[in-house]
């Protein structure tokens, strides 16, 4: 079994969006494959309630974890540990709509490798990053309408024709990842490093996401791959980072607790993943990925980003004009 365990903060709206996207009729396959989903909601003042949650279908339950932190890592780290499943996939940040193939191709991944680390690209929804077009007037209201025009209900690919920029500054696929909106992992291997570190207590958790993603990478003994073509589409709800302006952006707070944690600056682990899936037949999607294929080329051969600058983990590349 698959355990996807999902983190809900005071996004109603968008919880409801993303439990969708975690439905056996919207996902690919999902029929074939045994999985539960575990929606944790970390210390709501509006929590959600079981009878929302498992409206989704059978395999939805709900966990309400008591607690006055903003960051979700100890909320994560408890309910990971009792997931019925052998295979977990965690998204820290339940903002996210997943791509419809994620749960196939994880399942391929952890059915056809002994310990892999699995990573789907972060995108955000709306006209750019977020950061930036919420001081511009997008909002929620707005989000609502693009969704509801672009049909991702009927097609899950069609959030690609919504999505304005990547989620950091790795530049997708074919870049270095700083983290993952939907991580893949074996529960022994997540319990061998002991989960998310319990030191990251921002709002948020904070850079533990990141964190995370890149100790395993140091891990020779785990095997990293990337689902080309998939990724998760972050919804706008007042998110203290994704959706702060930039002179608001709490990263230099982020950095100061990440360097007193691990005692250095944060930096990428350099290594190339094997890739597992295919791009959708979409225009949209295929611009991404022949952005992203350059954008990576140029990180690889260089060690910087395509404008030569290095990428932050913060601050999404615009993917509006693409050619």
């Amino acid at each position: 079994m698959i355990s996807i365990i999902v983190n809900f903060f005071n996004n109603r709206r968008e919880a409801k969006n993303t439990l969708h996207s975690l439905s056996a009729g919207y996902l690919r396959n999902a029929s074939n494959i045994s999985y539960e989903v575990i929606a944790v909601d970390n210390g709501s003042q509006l929590p959600l309630s079981e009878d929302e949650v498992s409206s989704f279908g059978p395999q939805f339950r709900y966990r309400y974890f008591a607690t006055q932190s903003r960051s979700p890592v100890d909320a994560l780290n408890t309910v990971c540990s009792e997931a019925k499943g052998d295979e977990l996939m965690i998204m820290i940040d339940g903002a996210h709509l997943l791509s419809p193939g994620i749960l196939d191709l994880a399942d391929q991944a952890f059915r056809s490798l002994d310990a892999p680390i699995i990573a789907t690209v972060p995108f955000h929804l709306g006209p750019k990053v977020q950061n930036v077009s919420v001081g511009e007037g997008y909002n929620q209201e707005k989000e609502e309408d693009l969704l509801r025009r672009c049909g991702w209900r009927a097609d899950g690919y069609r959030l690609y024709d919504v999505a304005g920029s990547y989620a950091d500054g790795s530049k997708g696929w074919f870049g270095c990842l700083f983290e993952s909106g939907c991580l893949g992992i074996r529960k022994r291997d997540f319990l061998s490093m002991q989960g998310f570190d319990k030191r990251f207590q921002s709002p948020g958790g904070g850079m533990a996401n990141p964190d995370i993603l890149q100790r395993a990478l140091r891990r020779s003994d785990l095997q990293y791959v990337v689902l080309l073509g998939e990724g998760t589409f972050h919804q706008v709800h007042g998110g203290v980072a994704s959706n702060s302006p930039w002179d608001k952006h709490p990263w230099k707070d982020f950095e100061k607790e990440y360097a007193g944690i691990r005692g250095a600056a944060f930096a990428r682990t350099l290594r190339r993943p094997m890739f597992l899936g295919s791009f959708p037949q979409l225009k949209s999607a295929l611009k991404i990925a022949k952005h992203s294929a350059e954008a990576g080329l140029t990180f690889w051969l260089n060690g910087s980003d395509i404008s030569g600058q290095p990428a932050l983990p913060h601050g999404g590349s615009d993917l509006t004009g693409l050619a």
